[in-house]
């Protein structure tokens, strides 16, 4: 078995290797070209390919500093141990029962009852009274402490009336639920300078070709170009935090950093769906002017979608990428079945990729069941630009300086922009 050192030098080791595919693929703008990576040798070539061994290095990380973790909590409750244990050998100790040096210490009650005045004291029917005095030390008080049966006392010693179980409490914690990032893993990311992001569409074309006679004038065509915009907009989130949380458990400043960052993602994820558009908010690709719409009517849900996939390609002129739809939705057709009772979607002992007309499916609960949407998720057609990534900052906020306390905020600002609204469809009454 590995000891903890050994697990910290294997995961120094694996940090560091990560570390170098990291500064090798790292580019002059800030992005990353995996195609640039060398380090992992010749059998691991390409994006995908250095992708998948990233992946793989991550998980193999996560579980060496979780196994850490746990040889860790090993290691300090073998301190504490020794720590008590020390303690106890400092105190003096009787022996087993029947042993005389069981005697050697005695407690209060043994010392009076054990005392020959005391005895001729009770045969002469306890007239007036009567004075003792013993030399007692803490030292002895602490020791005789240390056994079951103090003061001649005979009660039961159980983890309810006595002295509980020590408990030692696992690494980590148990995460609560809630919902992932679905949809801006599929949305082109790029950057901006600007508060406002602002393009050219070409909102008029009208091809004239037609054949001429000789001498005949020129068929003439028409091309306007209409300049839009998408305005950027800021989320925010924040957590005031005491100090002493924040200094007593290491593992708690990533934390709080890592929620924030999610919680402020988890809104753009939400935003860039469902958006209404009106300020703060960002227009959602559902509410944005000229999407196309497929009602299901009587037909088959995989028939809506597929018809809507025909939209996307006749009149918006776009490749279909992706289908997004709730989780029930989703369900509801994977479990279609022919009258025999035969799975449409295939056996269920095939658990397969998540696909409907070859294209994947995006399961997003950020809008509710009964509708779902088609698209063509390419940077010519939709774009997230972001102004500013997520950016923690830690300050003090009315009395909190005086009362220990901090707060930690997190903000980002980002625009989203559907430069062809024709190239997504909204797939309805599901």
């Amino acid at each position: 078995m590995p000891t903890i050192k050994d697990v910290r030098e294997k995961l120094a080791a694996k940090q560091d290797e990560l570390g170098k595919v990291f500064s090798e693929a790292k580019t002059d703008d800030g992005q990353y070209d995996f195609n640039k990576v060398t380090c992992l040798g010749t059998g691991v070539k390409g994006s995908v390919a250095v992708a998948e061994q990233v992946k793989a290095m991550n998980a193999e990380l996560d579980a060496l500093a979780k196994e850490a973790e746990t040889l860790e909590s090993a290691e300090k409750a073998a301190r504490d141990h020794a720590d008590r244990e020390r303690v106890r050998s400092r105190l003096p100790m009787p022996g087993a029962k029947g042993d005389e040096r069981r005697t050697i210490i005695k407690s209060l009650g043994e010392l009076f009852s054990a005392e020959k005045s005391y005895e001729e004291w009770v045969g002469r029917g306890k007239p007036q009274g009567i004075d003792f005095a013993y030399d007692i030390y803490p030292s002895d008080v602490l020791a005789k402490g240390m056994l079951v049966e103090t003061l001649l006392t005979k009660a039961l010693m159980s983890t309810s009336a006595g002295y509980a179980p020590e408990s030692l409490r696992l690494p980590g914690f148990v995460e609560a639920v809630t919902r992932p990032l679905q949809l801006i893993d599929i949305i082109p990311m790029s950057q901006t300078g600007s508060d406002t992001v602002k393009y050219m569409e070409e909102t008029t074309r009208t091809h004239a070709a037609a054949e001429t006679a000789e001498g005949g004038a020129y068929a003439e065509s028409t091309f306007v170009f209409t300049e839009k915009s998408s305005d950027v907009r800021k989320i925010t989130d924040s957590l005031p935090v005491t100090d002493e949380q924040m200094d007593d458990v290491p593992m708690m400043t990533g934390y709080v950093n890592g929620r924030l960052t999610f919680g402020i993602r988890q809104r753009l994820d939400t935003q860039a769906y469902v958006g209404n558009g009106t300020a703060p908010n960002l227009r959602g690709i559902v509410n944005v002017a000229g999407i196309q719409t497929q009602a299901k009517g009587t037909d088959p849900v995989p028939d809506a979608f597929f018809k809507a996939m025909t939209k996307i390609r006749t009149t918006g002129r776009a490749i279909p990428t992706h289908h997004v739809m709730h989780a029930t939705d989703w369900q509801n057709i994977r479990l279609l079945r022919t009258t025999d009772g035969v799975y449409i979607w295939g056996s269920p002992s095939e658990s397969g990729p998540e696909r409907m007309w070859g294209l994947p499916v995006v399961q997003n609960e950020a809008r509710a069941a009964g509708a779902g949407l088609v698209g063509s998720f390419q940077p010519a057609w939709i774009s997230a630009f972001e102004r500013k990534g997520v950016t923690l900052q830690v300050g003090y906020v009315g009395t909190q300086f005086t009362e220990g306390k901090r707060t930690v905020r997190g903000d980002m600002r980002v625009a989203l922009v559907v430069t062809r609204p024709a190239a997504f469809c909204d797939v309805t009454g599901l």
